[in-house]
């Protein structure tokens, strides 16, 4: 049959007027997080917002004589899957890492703290011993026989462990992962709490490394659900590169530098990235070392993992050799079954390097063409859109975002009277018979969930038996949450490039306050260098404190060659590289016209370092 306008016409007529008006970034970025705490398994906190969920799960674990109550279900349905809920919390930890300050601004770095906090608690939980951690509680296929409210489960709880005769270390690696980033975030608000997370990273990353093999060798009732296809490497180098962001132990970087080609990371070119596989996040986060001035020795291996996250990302932009599919109205898309988790996490690349470009004053060299950061930008603003209502049917794939959302989610606690309303209890198959195939709205809005989205022509059929485009899942909104702080906060005009200082949750401590330092630098040179302290904590019976340097061009002409003397400098420093006895501009600037500044941090237990201008050419 002849169609007079086209989809995309269509599309255009249809959207034109909520593509101008724009998004409300903030308010999504509010609902994403809430629906985190739908997710919530165990007892649930006095400042519970989402109401009509109540306690669940509170045996788990005992029968094998460990605590593991807590931590989330993975999506629609009862089961705490370890892999997707570790790769759910690295997602978020990275999220606030690069846009906590702007999640502050919005007033959500608190919730989002909680949200990674639930998480970690749990694996503490799960990781009893150095070498035994556990990697799921109940099973899917019993799980699935039931469409029952979590607080009413009569499902199998057996927890499901790897240890040394039963390895896991794509298990133990993406959570090692997990609480070696969620460290990073603790860093200033629970200084005790971050170096326990670190503790059980450091040993589950052993762990991984010392005992190889796949997890679902060893946990076989996740292969239906959560198999891993991609194996193991890409976890361990995965979880070296957050160890070795988290501690700047050169131990991660040798090994980031020293299995990077035989472990793939180097080699493979992705077209997906999400709780499977891990390569493209991996080469991202590798080359933002490289930018840094981090990669040491391991330069030229560390060009090679940036060559192929740069190959991700223009499969993304369709500038590549192999190019990602995407629907006609412009959507990413790898799968029927739950799409948006490859949309999102894709998309959080693209934001970060965005950022990180801008920060090193590069651009992307793709096989058809240079792109510019704010072109990548563009493009996750233009699949962030996409949800939340802009394409053709202008539905919202965010639930309670917009007018037009789901509202027969696949998810048995959204669909099921909450058991605040109605505490009859509902049983096994009872539940299915009385609200799986009930053709109405969801009692309970589960509000902010992102659920599978449409097929790979921009269609989609709300109905509770559709789980391959009604379901949602915490691995498809983790991602989210740092692109919409992104796009409600902006950028701020720092470097990305540089450790992002946290804001305070709630009062600044005064003690905090940034203080300008005097310079030692000569008031006759052309060239100031002004150090700021900017924060200090404590821990371990330790006083940290973080010094922002500025380097300026107060000369008329062109600053090149800039060699600076550091001394009595006892801890990292960011933003410049070594060169001998000396520091030198990072790998992305050469060069300071005339006004111009350069910003670089270190983090030591002393009063500020002794800085100072050795040689310098002016031209």
């Amino acid at each position: 049959m002849a169609n007079p306008i086209s989809p995309i016409a269509l599309f255009i007529l249809l959207l034109a007027p909520s593509a101008l008006a724009g998004h409300d970034y903030g308010q999504a970025l509010t609902k994403s997080l809430l629906f985190f705490e739908a997710q919530r398994s165990g007892y649930l906190p006095h400042n519970q917002r989402v109401n009509w969920r109540a306690n669940s799960g509170l045996q788990d674990g005992k029968a094998s004589g460990v605590d593991l109550v807590g931590g989330y279900y993975d999506a629609g349905d009862n089961v705490k899957f370890g892999l997707p809920m570790a790769f759910t919390v690295t997602m978020m930890s990275w999220s606030i890492i690069e846009y906590g300050k702007q999640m502050a601004t919005n007033g959500e770095l608190s919730h989002a703290l909680d949200a990674v906090k639930w998480g970690t608690d749990y694996f503490i939980k799960a990781h009893p011993e150095p070498y035994v951690l556990y990697g799921e509680v109940g099973d899917g296929n019993t799980d699935h026989y039931c469409w029952q409210r979590p607080e009413d489960m009569t499902t199998d709880r057996h927890a499901y462990k790897i240890d040394p005769s039963n390895p896991g270390s794509d298990l133990a690696g993406e959570t090692a992962a997990a609480m070696a980033a969620a460290s990073i975030v603790f860093r200033h608000y629970n200084p005790s709490y971050a170096n326990e997370l670190l503790s059980h990273a450091r040993q589950l990353f052993e762990f991984a490394d010392k005992y190889r093999g796949k997890y679902d060798s060893s946990i076989t009732v996740a292969q239906k659900y959560y198999r891993s296809v991609s194996g193991y490497n890409d976890e361990l180098l995965w979880a070296a590169a957050w160890l070795y962001e988290a501690t700047n132990n050169q131990y991660y970087l040798n090994y980031l530098g020293e299995n990077g080609d035989s472990m793939g990371g180097t080699g493979w070119s992705m077209t997906e990235f999400g709780w499977d596989v891990k390569y493209a996040g991996v080469q991202t986060l590798v080359a933002k070392f490289l930018l840094q001035g981090r990669a040491a020795h391991h330069a030229p291996v560390f060009e090679r993992y940036k060559e192929k996250a740069e190959n991700f990302l223009c499969s993304c932009m369709k500038k590549g050799t192999r190019n990602v599919q995407t629907t006609p109205a412009g959507l990413i898309f790898r799968q029927r079954w739950n799409n948006m988790q490859f949309v999102t996490s894709a998309s959080f690349l693209a934001t970060v390097y965005s950022d990180y470009l801008s920060s090193s004053g590069g651009n992307l060299k793709c096989a058809a063409g240079y792109v510019q950061p704010s072109e990548l930008l563009r493009f996750a603003q233009s699949q962030v859109d996409y949800i939340l209502g802009d394409n053709p049917r202008a539905t919202s794939y965010m639930v309670g975002y917009g007018n037009n959302y789901p509202r027969q989610v696949h998810h048995r606690g959204s669909s099921i009277v909450s058991i605040k309303v109605n505490s009859a209890f509902v049983s096994c198959r009872g539940g299915y018979a009385t609200w799986y195939t009930r053709k109405a709205s969801d009692p309970n809005l589960l509000t902010g969930a992102l659920v599978g989205g449409p097929d790979a022509y921009d269609n989609f059929a709300d109905q509770r038996d559709n789980y391959e485009q009604t379901e949602p899942a915490t691995y498809n909104n983790a991602p989210i949450l740092g692109i919409l702080a992104r796009l409600s906060g902006g950028h701020s005009g720092y470097n990305q490039l540089l450790p992002v200082l946290l804001p305070p949750v709630n009062h600044p401590d005064p003690s905090a306050q940034s203080k300008t330092l005097p310079s030692p630098a000569s008031s006759s040179t052309p060239i100031t260098v002004e150090q700021k302290m900017t924060t200090s904590w404590t821990a371990k019976g330790n006083t940290y404190y973080r010094y922002s340097t500025k380097v300026t061009n107060k000369s008329p002409k062109t600053l090149k060659n800039l060699k600076l003397s550091i001394s009595q400098l006892y801890g990292p420093l960011w933003g410049l590289e070594k060169s001998g006895e000396s520091y030198v501009f990072p790998s992305w600037l050469n060069s300071l016209a005339a006004g111009e500044s350069l910003e670089f941090v270190y983090i030591h237990t002393a009063s500020q370092a002794k800085i100072s201008v050795s040689s310098y050419t002016l031209s």
